[in-house]
């Protein structure tokens, strides 16, 4: 179980909502929170981890790895015709900029606990 035990030194923490939320690991979610501006608007993602104080969202994915091989081994599937992946300033070896637009590297959140207005998941 990914629920640890302290770790929370105020004593404020909702242990049973931590609980609760232990048993949506690996489920998608969404958080709403106390505070204002657009976190109060909800965090929606996959549950990592819960502990006695945060939850752990990841809340955009990042892209799979390139292929090791060669970046344009299995042909150019957008229509931007990147070719191998570099700019004109530079290629492999000299100092080259990479040019992944369709790159995305991921977020995750933490939550703390103490902050949760509501917690929202599917029924089944």
């Amino acid at each position: 179980m990914a629920f640890l035990n302290g770790g929370c030194n105020n004593g404020s923490c909702n242990l049973s909502l931590a609980r609760h939320i232990c048993e949506f690991i690996g489920e998608t979610v969404t958080i709403f929170t106390t505070s204002g501006g657009a976190s109060g608007c909800g965090f929606t993602g996959v549950v990592l981890s819960v502990n006695a104080c945060f939850v752990r969202l990841i809340t955009e994915q990042g892209t799979a790895p390139s292929n090791p091989l060669a970046e344009n081994i299995c042909g150019d599937f957008d229509s931007k015709g990147r070719g191998g992946g570099y700019d004109a300033m530079g290629s492999v070896g000299m100092g080259g900029h990479r040019r992944d637009d369709h790159r995305r590297f991921g977020s995750v959140c933490d939550i703390p606990i103490e902050n949760i207005a509501a917690f929202c998941h599917n029924a089944v």
